[in-house]
């Protein structure tokens, strides 16, 4: 349950890194794939280095998967990856 959440957030995350750096934007499509896989990544590694205690007990205890790590992690990692990528990809352009 915590990776669906972790891809749904980031590609909500990659679409919003989308809307607002207009120029990284690579369209909903890749916006929303860049996302979901940041969104993946981020969730995982702010998993590791957030400590129990630091996670929202009552959503953990829940067992529903919408712990702070899963949230932040997803969305956040899914709009740092999609800006990068984006970036990435229109200076390629530029150079090409």
């Amino acid at each position: 349950m915590e990776f669906i959440i972790q891809l749904i957030l980031g590609a909500i995350g990659g679409n919003a890194g989308g809307a607002v750096m207009k120029n990284s934007s690579m369209g909903p499509l890749l916006n929303s794939v860049a996302g979901a896989v940041g969104g993946l990544a981020g969730g995982n590694i702010l998993g590791s280095l957030m400590s129990p205690a630091v996670v929202d007990a009552a959503a953990q205890a829940a067992g529903s998967g919408f712990n702070l790590s899963n949230i932040l992690g997803g969305a956040g990692g899914g709009l740092v990856l999609q800006i990068v990528a984006g970036m990435i990809k229109s200076a390629m352009n530029k150079s090409a």
